[in-house]
């Protein structure tokens, strides 16, 4: 099993030029920073995670710009969108914004996606929240075509795009891994687009069924990733027995020796040869 980490990049925590280094120097393999554009002032979604709506949501960095100081200080780190909410992401910047990030970062680009909780949000980018899964997953097969052929044509229930050239084209082939977060709902969507699914903190007793569910509607045996994962023992134990291909653990938005100091203690209860 591999390791890495989960978290927001905001202007009141630790840098991304710092926190790759740190995340390199001990072991992690993978980096994966959550996106909001903005959170609206007046709010009526609840926050999944139940009460007030932490003070790291309204400040998160642009995730690509922060990924790419994080991939130029960095030699083996992936680095990706945990999640990227693509119902509120023009496709074609997307495409080209994850392309030039895998090009700078040597094929290191890892681009996770989900459809979004924030109602308010996402209506602010014109997104009707009633039809957001159909649009991320014409997205997601615009996207994925920008990447992979010479010109794109695209006509569907909310794109409408005649034949166009997009470069660069990624350096990881076919391209980056796309890694569909989200619960059982998303599974018709890692089966359709997803290279992994990206499971948001499901204790290992849940996930063991849920693994069987996914492989059985994708019809093949899909890596899983834990996103927002514990770093308790037991658990690293219990995920790594349900064949987990990787754990991010959650990393709380602190000031840098803080930081430093919290993975000190998540890297002590990972093994040796991560």
């Amino acid at each position: 099993m591999k390791y890495g980490i989960s978290t927001f990049i905001t202007d009141q925590g630790i840098g991304p030029v710092a926190l790759g280094r740190a995340l390199e120097e001990r072991g992690f393999g993978m980096l994966l920073i959550a996106e909001h554009s903005h959170i609206p002032v007046e709010r009526r979604s609840p926050w999944p995670g139940g009460g007030e709506l932490p003070g790291k949501y309204y400040r998160t960095l642009d995730p690509f710009v922060a990924l790419t100081a994080a991939a130029v200080a960095t030699d083996h780190l992936l680095v990706g969108t945990g999640v990227a909410l693509v119902g509120q992401r023009d496709p074609i910047h997307t495409a080209k914004e994850v392309a030039s990030l895998d090009l700078v970062s040597g094929g290191r680009a890892v681009f996770g996606v989900g459809v979004g909780w924030n109602r308010e949000e996402m209506r602010n980018h014109g997104t009707d929240p009633a039809t957001r899964g159909r649009l991320v997953n014409e997205r997601l097969a615009l996207i994925r075509s920008l990447w992979t052929e010479e010109t794109t044509e695209f006509h569907g229930e909310f794109i409408d795009l005649d034949p166009v050239y997009s470069w660069p084209k990624p350096v990881h082939r076919p391209h980056p891994p796309i890694f569909v977060g989200g619960g059982e709902r998303a599974f018709p969507r890692v089966a359709r687009y997803g290279d992994a699914w990206l499971a948001n903190g499901v204790p290992p007793e849940e996930l063991g069924p849920q693994i069987s569910r996914l492989r059985e509607a994708a019809g093949r045996d899909v890596p899983v990733t834990v996103f927002d994962a514990s770093h308790d023992e037991a658990d690293v134990a219990a995920y790594a027995e349900l064949g987990v291909e990787r754990l991010l653990f959650a990393l709380e938005t602190r000031p840098e020796a803080e930081t430093l100091r919290a993975l000190d203690t998540m890297t002590a209860v990972v093994p040796a040869e991560h």
